[in-house]
């Protein structure tokens, strides 16, 4: 009986990963295929590649994303290090405000950040240039500000990656075990000479790891380069890719232009795993505790407004220029009754054609994608983690690859995947559903394997001795136990997958375009109002969703509290 229970499930895990399999490999594959492919389905060719080195127009947005990427990471090394030491290693005040709104400029999607930070700095109509005029008495040719520049642009892409770095750090330095800086003391060594010589090497691997993801959310970021670097006559790689789909369509080229991301991504990515995982002598001899607490002293208030100028910048000024812009008739410093409106609010919701069908596809890909993602990576790691199939280590490798692969990158591979038969899909919500699934696999795959690890096999392995056969197990013990893990994998996969927009800006049609699109869209007609009410939209969104997300799981765990103990 429990041979053919096995036979059963075996079939439906199969599936599971055959899917996996084919949502990664397939776009791969044609983007391969597309960049060797001679125009006109000949033979192979590398000239794609010879122009992408030779052709002054493709080399130099690669190598503007290099250097922006570089300042980039450069930038929040900067700026995220010492916050993440002041919140986990200082008596600093705030630290859970502070943390909250570091986590509010990580959900907050780059290209709405730069959209806002465009209402603030834009060289004649931002609101810190009329400032800037009114107060000195200077005539509109005059800017203190430029946010169309590549200064500009490294600005932008800094303030909504540095909470990567801020992350990694934090949770390093947490980590690290006190007795290690207790023992540093009892040698001798003051409280500065500890640091130096002890915590400070400890957390570099995290700072380092940190880094490397900040350069390459920089170097494969579509949305700000979009929204800032077009409109000042520059491109970066990734926006140049968008141009060569625009017409006439170059599609060699464009593959061509996306496999060196493809390669760095992949190599950084490797560099990054490396670090990390030299963590590990951290704690030999040690055991994890409350970490030691430096007292700032003087230093206090210095390090609580550097926290605020910090918050300042990357929300609270950008989330007030977005507020303003919506209830304003016209955008102005000079604030008077007669200058407010609801006027964009009716516009969006009643009058704009679009902004019905792009919410009502943003939450039908958002609840579609989060319950198949959270479904197919549940199983997946079910399968790593009890080693149910064979090659399953293969499956986790494959369940993770997709962070290797920049957005821009898959929507170049899908594009050529499903416009092709037997999967014509392009101009369908189908195209999307599969481009959000494949991009946000990593997400629910990493929150389970982790989850797995605190399940014990014994559980399962009991209720199979009683008749239940794997699928029915996992079902019925596993998933309750889990209940944590796929409450806040469903809601961080549906978060992602409505901010998405550099594999939605190459996959949506008119029928099938998402509030991200739409955002860019108003962007280009130059309607901040607008734009301002459709990004409070997504923001509102987002954040009533993280809402569920922290309270859930809690009273799923309340509900089962002798589970929640054995496993």
């Amino acid at each position: 009986m429990e041979l053919r229970r096995l036979e059963l499930a075996i079939p439906i895990l199969g599936v599971a990963a055959i899917l996996l399999a084919g949502l990664i490999g397939l776009p791969l594959a044609w983007l391969f295929r597309v960049s060797v492919a001679e125009p006109g389905g000949g033979g192979l060719t590398g000239a794609n590649f010879v122009a992408l080195v030779e052709d002054p127009e493709l080399l130099q947005p690669l190598l503007l994303s290099l250097g922006v990427a570089f300042a980039v990471a450069l930038a929040c090394a900067a700026v995220a290090a010492p916050l993440a030491w002041l919140i986990a290693r200082s008596d600093f005040p705030w630290k859970r405000a502070i943390r909250l709104l570091v986590l509010t400029s990580f959900v907050t999607p780059p290209f709405l950040g730069a959209i806002a930070w465009e209402i603030l700095a834009a060289p004649n109509s931002g609101l810190l240039n009329q400032a800037y005029r009114l107060m000195l008495d200077l005539p509109r040719s005059e800017h203190a500000f430029n946010i169309y520049s590549v200064g500009g642009l490294v600005f932008v892409i800094a303030t909504y990656t540095f909470p990567y770095v801020f992350i990694l750090v934090v949770n390093g330095l947490e980590r690290i075990p006190r007795e290690l800086e207790e023992a540093s003391a009892i040698l001798g060594a003051r409280r500065w000479a500890t640091a130096l010589k002890v915590t400070v090497p400890l957390g570099l691997p995290a700072l380092l790891a940190g880094t490397l993801v900040a350069f390459l959310e920089a170097m494969n970021n579509f949305g700000a380069p979009a929204i800032i670097a077009i409109p000042a006559g520059l491109q970066t790689i990734t926006t140049k890719i968008w141009t060569l789909f625009q017409f006439p369509p170059q599609p060699g080229l464009a593959a061509a232009a996306a496999v060196p991301l493809l390669a760095v991504t992949i190599v950084l990515l490797q560099v990054q795993q490396r670090l990390l995982g030299r963590r590990g002598y951290a704690v030999v001899g040690g055991k994890a505790g409350r970490p030691d607490i430096v007292p700032l002293g003087r230093w206090r208030l210095p390090a609580l407004l550097f926290a605020l100028g910090i918050v300042t910048i990357s929300v609270l000024m950008p989330y007030a220029a977005l507020v303003l812009s919506a209830f304003s008739r016209t955008l102005s410093v000079t604030l008077s009754p007669a200058n407010l409106t609801i006027q964009h609010f009716t516009f969006v919701f009643a009058e704009l054609s679009g902004t019905r069908q792009a919410l009502s596809n943003s939450l039908i890909l958002g609840v579609t994608t989060a319950t198949a993602g959270t479904l197919l990576t549940l199983v997946i790691a079910y399968v790593v983690a009890r080693r149910a199939l064979p090659l399953w280590r293969w499956l986790g490798y494959l369940a993770t690859a997709p962070i290797a692969i920049p957005s821009i990158v898959l929507g170049v591979g899908l594009f050529f995947a499903y416009t092709h038969p037997p999967f014509a899909l392009y101009g369908t919500l189908a195209i999307l559903f599969l481009a959000f699934l494949t991009i946000e696999l990593p997400i629910g795959y990493q929150q389970f394997q982790a989850a797995f690890r605190s399940v014990h096999s014994d559980l399962e392995e009991a209720g199979r001795i009683l008749g239940a056969g794997r699928l029915r197990t996992l079902a019925d013990i596993t998933a309750p136990l889990l209940w944590t893990a796929v409450v806040s994998t469903w809601c961080l996969v549906f978060v992602a997958s409505i901010r998405e927009l550099s594999a939605a800006i190459l996959l949506f049609t008119v029928d099938t375009k998402v509030l991200s699109v739409l955002i860019y869209d108003l962007n280009e007609s130059g309607d901040p109002g607008a734009i301002a009410v459709v990004g409070l939209l997504m923001l509102l969104i987002t954040f009533a969703v993280i809402g569920i997300a922290y309270r859930l799981p809690r009273a799923g765990l309340q509900a089962r509290p002798a589970a929640s103990e054995e496993g």
